[in-house]
């Protein structure tokens, strides 16, 4: 079994912000040279998330619209007695989740017809990462 492991670094412009990583993490597949095995794709980030999804901006807006409603911004939250303001990014982060498997299968990413890898950032406008690990043969 083969294994390989690369970071993929994010300073997203906005405070908030999703990015389609799905092209990057087949790239770091080919580039593995693996053909039968699994992705590991993770955020290494506690304010941050990865998931899989369609890429569609009506859904995109509702998922904004979900997380607010779950985990709003707001000024109150006991986290900030610690001098942060991210209180709900912590917790839209748990919503996520910070990472995703994906198969692999002759080569490539076997996603579903519409699925896509993105990378949800809540407390952008700082340097970031994602861990991809691949194994397989």
């Amino acid at each position: 079994m083969k294994t390989a492991t690369e970071y993929l670094w994010f300073e997203t412009k906005k405070r908030r912000d999703l990015v389609n990583i799905t092209e990057k993490v087949q790239a770091f597949v080919a580039k593995a040279g693996i053909a039968e095995g699994m992705v590991l794709v993770s955020a290494m980030h506690i304010t941050a998330g990865v998931f899989v999804n369609d890429h569609e901006p009506g859904l995109w807006e509702d998922i904004w619209q979900w997380l607010e409603h779950l985990a709003p911004e707001k000024p109150d939250y006991k986290h900030h007695r610690t001098g942060e303001d991210n209180g709900d990014a912590h917790l839209k982060s748990l919503l996520i989740h910070h990472e995703v498997i994906v198969p692999i299968t002759k080569g490539n990413l076997d996603l579903g017809t519409w699925q896509q890898i993105f990378y949800a950032e809540f407390d952008g406008q700082r340097r970031k990462r994602v861990i991809l690990k691949v194994m397989g043969e």
